[in-house]
């Protein structure tokens, strides 16, 4: 991690325990300290699937859920939390059939729905991924406590990459935030955390 991206990272660190939503603001290269406190996670939201298809918190009922925030232009975090998340439903099997994987991009203006469909599918036919308007977006990164930011790359070309969450947030058959598997975990870790999760949904 940078001096920038670990300043960066702590003081948002600093302004999420003052707002009591430390839980879920994982950053790169956050520890397991950071440590999820129960709070109000998820809710409403209207986001359009790669197929076109609407989706709202409705479609979370019923079945366990992952949900994760991310771009197709993540250099790091994303491409290998997606692959990790593939390993997870492989290692599950027939006992994970039930639950469902949502890929929200928070770079709406580059991630199209065919981009994201193809992105996805380098992993998983199983990921679903979301995109919205910029409103959209918003509301549901602030639903889920989750954090986005646009980052310029300063060199003159316009570029840019967005500093996100890296939590997978876990979500109920109700709804209901469960848990959250952060960036650091080992892969036994996170299928003992995902085998809990289907255990209480």
């Amino acid at each position: 991690m940078t001096t920038r991206r670990l300043v960066v990272a702590l003081g948002i660190l600093v302004l999420a325990a003052v707002l009591g939503a430390a839980a879920l603001i994982v950053r790169y290269g956050e520890s397991d300290e950071a440590a999820l406190a129960p709070v109000d996670i998820g809710g409403p939201f209207t986001m359009t699937d790669q197929y076109g298809a609407t989706v709202t918190e409705q479609d979370l009922l019923g079945h366990p859920s992952l949900v994760f925030f991310g771009f197709t232009f993540c250099p790091d975090v994303c491409p290998s939390t997606l692959a990790e998340i593939a390993a997870w439903l492989d290692e599950l099997g027939a006992e994970g059939e039930d639950l469902a994987v949502y890929f929200v991009t928070v770079d709406p203006a580059r991630d199209t729905a065919e981009v994201l469909g193809q992105y996805v599918g380098y992993f998983s036919p199983r990921i679903v991924a979301l995109r919205g308007t910029t409103n959209q977006t918003d509301e549901i990164v602030a639903s889920y406590k989750a954090y986005a930011k646009r980052v310029d790359m300063g060199d003159g070309t316009g570029d840019y990459l967005m500093d996100h969450s890296a939590a997978v947030y876990l979500m109920d058959s109700k709804g209901d935030f469960f848990d959250a598997i952060i960036f650091t975990a080992t892969p036994e870790e996170a299928v003992a955390k995902l085998r809990k999760l289907i255990a209480a949904s």
